[in-house]
C-alpha cells in the first residue's frame, strides 16, 4: 500500500480536533482578547494546510489507481503473451477467435483466427470421459495437459512432456518378476537315450538363455522343469509386442519329438511390493498351467492377458488325479447333508449329463443331491422329459429361487460343472452365497473364476465334463451300478460335445465311453436324444446361407437384426460350416431370445478361435470357442469380429 495512504492524519478526527481548538480559543479570549486572536489566526493557518493536504491527497490517489489499473491491464497482457501455456478462445460454433502467441509455437506460424477448432487441434476431436477434469494430448513431438472451461469457452495447454517422460522413465524400469515352466518335460524324455535326452534339454535351455539376453532378462533355475526370472517392464512390454516368440521357438525346437516340449509363461508388475509381484506372477502362471499350457499369461493390473496357446493341451496318461479329486468329493458329500449341481445358462447336453452324474455319486454316499435348472432349452427338452419320468432323477430337477435358500447352509455342497465362471452360472447369487463350492469343468481357465473353492477338477486336456465325471464314478469303492438313462445321459455329453468322437477325443474319451457302455449307455437312446427339429434344421439353412468368406478360408455367418435363434442353433450352424471344403474356421453371429448378440467359433486346430474370443469378452478351447454381446446388432459385432481376426492375422497370432 502507497506511504501517502498510511501517513494520512485528516478524517473526522481532525475536524473534531478543530472544534475542540474554536471552543479552546474562544475559552480564552475571554480571558484575554489577545490569546484569542493569535489562537484564531494559528487555526485559520493550520485550516488552510490541512485543506491543502486534502486536495494533494486526493489527487494523488486519483493518479495511483489510474496508474495501477493500466499497469495492471499491462502485467495481464503481458503474462497472456509469454506465459508458457497456451490459451484458446473459441466462439460458439468452434472457431478460434483469440489465441495468444504460444499457440504458434504450439501448432507452428499461421494465422489461426477464425480457423474451426478441431481442424488446427485435430487432438481434441476425442472427447474426454470427464471435460471437466484436465487431460492430457500428443501434439507433434510434445505432450499437452488440457483444461477446458465451457463456460468461457476456453481451452489452455500446459507442456507436461518432461513430467511425462519422467513417468514413463519410472514406469520402464518396474520391476517385473515371472517365472518359465517347461510342459511334459519327463514325458518328453520317455523314449529317448541319455544323450538325446540331455541334446533336447540342452537346445531348450540353450534358446531360452538367448531370448532371454536379447530381452534383458535373468534367468534363474529354480527346479528341473522351473525358472525364475526378473526383468524392467519396458523389457515386458518388448516381450509382448513379439507376442512372446520364445514359445513358437521352443515348440519348433522339439516339435520332432514324440511328445514336444512346450513353455507357460506367468508374469506380473502388478503389485505394491515384491512379494505381491511374486504371488501373482505365480497365480499366474498357475492359470496358464490350468488353459493348457503353451502360453504366457501377464498380469499388468487387475486383467489377465494371455499369449500362445496355439496348441491342444496334451494328454496326461496318469490317473492319479482323478482318483484322488475322486476320493476328495466322496469325503465332502460324507459331510454334507445336501448336494446342489448347476451348470451354465443355457445348459446342454454336457452340463445336464455332468449334473446327473454328480447326482448318482451323491447318492453313492447316501446323499440327496439336486440339480438346479431355471428353464429349458432345446438342446436339452428331451433329456429333461425323461428325467421328469424317472424315478428319482424328476424329484432333483429344483429351481434356481427354492435352491439360493438352501445355499447358505453349513452343510450344504454345491457342484458347478462345465463352467468355472460365476458370470455364467445359472443362478451366480447361490455361488456367493455357498461356503463350499467343488468346480468341475474342462475349459481352459480364465480370469474369471469361482473365489474360494475348496475343490477344483478343471482339466483342458478332457473332452467334455461328462467325461471327468465318469472317471470319478469309476473311482468310487462302492460297487457302482448305474440305470440306463444315467449312463445315457453321460454318454450323450461325451457324444455332443466331441461331435461323435470327430474332436478332441483322446485315449481316455474312448475309455469312459467305454466304461458308460458296459453300465448300459443306449446309443440308440443317445441318437433319440439328439435328434433335430425339422424347423430347426431348415432356420439353421436360413443362416448358413448369409455367409461370407473372410481371409480366403474364414466362413463368417451372420443372421438378420430382427431374427431371433437359439444357442444350440447357432452352434449347429457353426459345426456345419467347419465341414465344408476349404474351410479352417468358421464364426456365426445371431440375436438369442435373451437380447443379446451370441457369437459361436470353431477351427480344426489350425486356427485359435479360444484367442480370438477372449478378445471380444468371451472364452473356450483352442477349436471351439464363443461370446455374447448386450446392446449391438449382430452387423456391429461381425464388424468388430473382423476388425479381431486382421489384427491377430497381420500380427501372425492366428497361425499354428
Amino acid at each position: 500500500m502507497p506511504k501517502f495512504v498510511i501517513q494520512r492524519w485528516h478524517g473526522y478526527h481532525m475536524i473534531f480536533a478543530m472544534c475542540f481548538s474554536l471552543v479552546l480559543i474562544a475559552l480564552l479570549s475571554t480571558y484575554r482578547w489577545e490569546y484569542g486572536v493569535v489562537g484564531l489566526v494559528f487555526f485559520t493557518v493550520l485550516a488552510g494546510v490541512i485543506y491543502r493536504a486534502e486536495r494533494a491527497f486526493r489527487r494523488d490517489f486519483t493518479e495511483y489507481v489510474s496508474t495501477l489499473s493500466e499497469r495492471v491491464k499491462s502485467a495481464g497482457q503481458t503474462a497472456m503473451h509469454r506465459l508458457p501455456v497456451g490459451i484458446v478462445l473459441h466462439d460458439r460454433d468452434g472457431r478460434i477467435e483469440w489465441h495468444n502467441p504460444y499457440v504458434q509455437e504450439m501448432v507452428g506460424r499461421g494465422k489461426w483466427i477464425g480457423m474451426p477448432l478441431e481442424e488446427v487441434f485435430p487432438e481434441l476431436k476425442k472427447e474426454p470421459d470427464d471435460p471437466d477434469r484436465p487431460w492430457t494430448v500428443k501434439i507433434g513431438e510434445r505432450i499437452y495437459q488440457v483444461i477446458r472451461q465451457e463456460e468461457e469457452r476456453l481451452f489452455y495447454f500446459r507442456d507436461i512432456t518432461r513430467v511425462e517422460e519422467l513417468r514413463q522413465e519410472i514406469e520402464d524400469e518396474r520391476t517385473v518378476l515371472g517365472f518359465v515352466h517347461l510342459d511334459n518335460f519327463d514325458e518328453s524324455g520317455q523314449g529317448l537315450s541319455d544323450q538325446e535326452s540331455t541334446l533336447l534339454l540342452s537346445n531348450v535351455t540353450g534358446a531360452i538363455s538367448k531370448w532371454a539376453r536379447e530381452h534383458d532378462i535373468t534367468l534363474k533355475r529354480i527346479d528341473t522343469d522351473k525358472m525364475f526370472f526378473v526383468t524392467r517392464q519396458a523389457s515386458l512390454e518388448k516381450l509382448i509386442r513379439s507376442k512372446f516368440e520364445i514359445l513358437d521357438v521352443v515348440r519348433e525346437i522339439t516339435r520332432q519329438n514324440k511328445i514336444p516340449i512346450t513353455l507357460s509363461i506367468g508374469a506380473s508388475s502388478w503389485g505394491n511390493t515384491l512379494l505381491e509381484r511374486a504371488q501373482n506372477a505365480q497365480a499366474a502362471l498357475d492359470v496358464a498351467l490350468a488353459r493348457g499350457g503353451d502360453q504366457a499369461a501377464v498380469q499388468k493390473d487387475e486383467q489377465l492377458v494371455f499369449f500362445g496357446g496355439k496348441t491342444n493341451a496334451v494328454e496326461k496318461r496318469t490317473r492319479v488325479k482323478a482318483r484322488v479329486i475322486s476320493h476328495a468329493m466322496s469325503n465332502l458329500i460324507r459331510d454334507s447333508n445336501r448336494v446342489l449341481v448347476m451348470g451354465h445358462t443355457q445348459p446342454d447336453m454336457d452340463a445336464l449329463g455332468a449334473a446327473i452324474g454328480v447326482v448318482k455319486f451323491a447318492r453313492l454316499h447316501d446323499c440327496e443331491a439336486f440339480i438346479v435348472l431355471d428353464e429349458e432349452n432345446p438342446s436339452i427338452e428331451r433329456l429333461v422329459a425323461a428325467i421328469r419320468q424317472h424315478e428319482y432323477l424328476g424329484d432333483a430337477l429344483v429351481a434356481p429361487d427354492k435352491a439360493l435358500a438352501w445355499a447358505d447352509d453349513p452343510e450344504t455342497l454345491v457342484v458347478l460343472v462345465d463352467t468355472h465362471k460365476p458370470s455364467l452360472a445359472i443362478d451366480p447369487r447361490i455361488l456367493e452365497k455357498a461356503g463350499r463350492i467343488v468346480v468341475i469343468d474342462h475349459h481352459r481357465r480364465g480370469e474369471d473364476f469361482v473365489k474360494d473353492a475348496v475343490l477344483v477338477y478343471l482339466e483342458p486336456y478332457a473332452s467334455s465334463t461328462s467325461e471327468l465325471v465318469t472317471e470319478l464314478l469309476q473311482y468310487q469303492e462302492k460297487r457302482l451300478s448305474m440305470d440306463t438313462l444315467e449312463a445315457t445321459a453321460l454318454l450323450a455329453g461325451i457324444v455332443v460335445d466331441t461331435k461323435n468322437f470327430a474332436f478332441r477325443a483322446g485315449s481316455r474319451t474312448f475309455e469312459a465311453a467305454s466304461y458308460l457302455r458296459r453300465h448300459g449307455a443306449d446309443l440308440m437312446m443317445v441318437q433319440s436324444l439328439l435328434k433335430e427339429d425339422l424347423d430347426q434344421y431348415v432356420r439353421r439353412a436360413e443362416l448358413i446361407k448369409n455367409t461370407h468368406i473372410l481371409f480366403g478360408d474364414i466362413a463368417v455367418a451372420t443372421g438378420g437384426d430382427d431374427e431371433v435363434y437359439d444357442q444350440l442353433l447357432i452352434a449347429q450352424a457353426a459345426d456345419t460350416l467347419l465341414n465344408m471344403q476349404g474351410i479352417r474356421a468358421s464364426f456365426v453371429i445371431a440375436l438369442r431370445d435373451d437380447g443379446k448378440v451370441a457369437v459361436s467359433a470353431r477351427s480344426q486346430g489350425e486356427l485359435n478361435v479360444q484367442l480370438i474370443m477372449e478378445e471380444l469378452g468371451g472364452g473356450g478351447h483352442l477349436t471351439n470357442a464363443a461370446c455374447q454381446f448386450k446392446g449391438m446388432s449382430p452387423a456391429d459385432v461381425k464388424s468388430r469380429l473382423v476388425e479381431v481376426l486382421k489384427e491377430n492375422l497381420e500380427s501372425g497370432g492366428m497361425e499354428k
